[in-house]
Parts: C-alpha cells; structure tokens; sequence
C-alpha cells in the first residue's frame, strides 16, 4: 500500500481499493486490524439507530415508525447485496466504470486473504457500512408518501447502478476518478453527492406531501431527532477516522478535523437562523452539526484544523440558506433536507477539498492547487449528472410499473399504520 501510495502521490485516497490491487506482500498490523473493526462498527451505528432516529424524530408522528423501519429495511437489503455482487462491483479490477464479477459471494476471499495491512473481510464489512448508510440518506427526501415496496426495489437497484459503479470510480484504483486523482477522503462524492442528488430527483417525481405549504408539518420528536443527530456526529468518527484503513496520525488529524468541521458548521447555522428569525433553534443546531461533518467528510484525511474550521462554518451558513431560502423559493419538499444538506455540503467539501489539500497531512506531492480544484469540480458534476439521470430513469420505471406514491387516504392515515399495520399510541 505504501509503495502504491509513492507511485501515485496525488491519489492517496481514504477508502481506495489502492490494498486489493498492490504488488507488495501485505502483513497483518493487529492495531490498524482493531481500529478499523471499531471505526466499521461506529460507521454502522450512523444507521442503526443514528440515521433511523435522526430521520423518525423529524417526521411527523403517525410516520415515525415508518421511517424507522426504512432505515431498518435498507440495512438488510443492502448488506446482502454487498455481499453478493455489490463489493465486487465496487471493488474487483474491471473497467475505469465498474467492477467486474470475480468477487461476487465474496469468491476467492478467505479468512486469511489480506487488503494492506488488514483482512479483506474487514475491508468487505467496513465499506459494506458505506453501502448502508448512503441508501439510507436518501429516505430523508422521500418521507412519509413512497411506497415501501416501491422504496425498496429503487434501493436496490440505485445501489447497483448509481452507488457500486460511482464508488469504483472514486476509489478502485482503476476507477476513473480515482486515475484523474480526485481527492474524496471519506465520501463526498460516492455518499453525500450521490445521495443527495438522488433524493432531490426522487422529491421531484414523487410531488409534494399532501399539506404541504399550508399545514404544520412540524417534526414530531426533536429529542429523538437530536440523539439521532448525536449518534451521528460520534459515528462519523468512525466514518472519517477509518477511512485511512489504518491506526495512525493521519486517522488523528481526520478525527479532529471533523469535530472542528461539526463544532463550527453547529455555531454557524445558529447564528445565522438566530439573525434570520431571531431564535436559535435545536433542530437548527443539529442540522447544522451534520453539514460540518458532510462538508469535512472528503476533505478530512487531506486538511489542517483551519480550514476544517473555515469548511464547518461556511458549510452551516450555505446548507441554512439553502433549507430555509432556497427550497422555500423553488418549492420542491425535499422533506427532511437529504440534498439541502447532504448534496449541497458534499458539493462544497469537495470543491474546497481542492483549495485545502496539504501534503504536510497527506505525505506525498498534490498538483498545483487550481488543477486539483479542476479535478474536483469535473468529479462533482460528474456524478451529479451521472447519479442525477440513473436515478430518475430507475424511479419512472418504478412509476409505471409499481407506482411510487401511497395513496392520498394512506398519506394522510400515516404510512406507519397504513403500510405497516403498527403505530404509537
């Protein structure tokens, strides 16, 4: 991994599958094999229950229970298919689009087979987190009027056309992007991007919740929201600090930078909804706390505390003005603000990833600044208009055949009684 990591210096990427394709002779090292069996654990605790309770605090209460099952849903769904075929598309040689098959039920992996310095099974269950989470981000634009069934069929078949192929070119070392030497550290693009961009698409084609503009659409539980939202700022420790796949002072520096990026993303959207609307709110607060961290998020393996500091706050101010002045203008119900703050913060991490990239952090040579920048905004567009079209063509197939949305009567029944035959009393 080392010597790998020398010959392409200005792609030492988190995550890269930079351990699966090297020449050298890889050796166990038990502390990297620990850190990462606990980060991968932390980064599976962002969806269960981080995630589920985020999203079900946000909802209104006769959907709670619903959303809850939807990110419990996803994390079955997308583990079997990761270990199926989707960490062989991910992950196993192939085009500069796609992996290949050679990995698909894990063939040719045994207890023993290494990726660097850890067990590829360690490195199957630790990106299989990855997986998790990404489809489960996208629920929050789509909350309390799609269909279950419908839901999970576009989960799986977004999983294996949008998210496999896009993190293969981020991080397979034949990827694409990865050769252009585009820089996502922990997920800007192949989670936050993706994610977002598919949840707007999604809030397109599904239409406004019924209310929506003239009902009080007001979160339910805020208490479950902020343990949500706290689980995830603990998770994501994991998220950014694993990223490297090793126990190491650059796994230091990505812990604090991302806990400077949350801490100021949180104070920033305060202060600005407390200038705005002259209070300070906890959901603004919280949501302000996830920016920073998705912001960080590619930047956080290649940055100093500064601008991890300059990259929280400026995330919070954007993210507000894009959930309360921007959605409120143009309309769209992206219901729980998956690409308000998703999309629109890992479009700017990933930009000002470019500007902040440090060789004093990354320990190999980075192209000149502006270059880098290139590179970065050409990854971004490109999977918004990758990520943006699959999905849609995914979703109207789902339209005609299944349908997408429940009916007005289950909609305003609430999806958790309707759909799951359950409900809080």
């Amino acid at each position: 991994m080392t010597s790998l990591k020398k010959l392409l210096p200005s792609l030492a990427l988190g995550i890269a599958a930079i351990p699966a394709f090297a020449g050298d002779e890889p050796v166990l090292d038990k502390a990297d094999t620990a850190w990462i069996m606990i980060a991968g654990l932390l980064v599976l605790f962002m969806t269960i229950p981080g995630i589920a309770l985020f999203y079900a605090g946000m909802v209104r209460k006769k959907n709670m229970l619903s959303t809850l099952a939807q990110s419990v849903a996803i994390c079955g769904l997308m583990s079997i298919l990761w270990y199926a075929v989707g960490y062989s598309l991910a992950f196993s040689e192939g085009t500069p689009f796609i992996g290949g098959l050679s990995k698909a039920f894990l063939s040719g992996i045994s207890i023993s087979t290494l990726s660097g310095s850890i067990p590829e099974l360690l490195f199957v269950f630790f990106q299989m987190t990855f997986a998790i989470l990404t489809p489960a981000l996208i629920t929050g634009s789509l909350a309390e009027r799609m269909k279950f069934s419908s839901l999970c069929v576009f989960m799986v078949a977004w999983s294996l056309l949008v998210y496999a192929p896009i993190c293969h070119w981020v991080w397979a070392s034949d990827g694409f992007f990865f050769q252009m030497g585009a820089l996502d550290y922990a997920g800007g693009t192949v989670v936050h991007i993706n994610a977002g961009i598919a949840g707007l698409v999604a809030c397109l084609m599904l239409g406004r919740r019924t209310g929506y503009g003239s009902q009080h659409l007001a979160p339910a539980n805020l208490t479950f929201a902020m343990i949500g939202a706290c689980l995830l700022w603990f998770g994501w420790m994991g998220f950014n600090g694993g990223s490297g796949l090793a126990a190491n002072e650059r796994a230091v520096m990505a812990i604090l930078v991302t806990q400077i990026a949350a801490a100021a993303g949180t104070i920033s959207w305060m202060a600005a909804e407390w200038i705005s609307r002259g209070k300070p709110s906890l959901l603004g607060m919280i949501s302000g706390a996830v920016a920073g961290l998705v912001a960080i998020t590619p930047a956080s393996g290649f940055v100093e505390p500064a601008p991890a500091l300059f990259i929280g706050l400026v995330a919070g101010v954007l993210c507000f003005w894009m959930v309360a002045v921007v959605k409120a203008k143009l309309g769209y119900d992206d219901s729980l603000d998956a690409f308000g703050v998703h999309g629109i913060g890992g479009m700017l991490g990933a930009v000002l990833t470019g500007f902040f990239a440090t060789s004093a952090v990354t320990g190999s040579e980075l192209p000149p600044m502006m270059t880098q920048v290139g590179i970065q905004i050409f990854s971004v567009a490109a999977t918004l208009i990758y990520g943006g079209i699959v999905s849609f063509v995914i979703l109207f197939v789902i339209k005609k055949t299944m349908g997408l949305r429940v009916t007005k009567d289950e909609e305003l029944t609430g999806l958790d009684l309707a759909i799951h035959g359950e409900r809080i009393e």
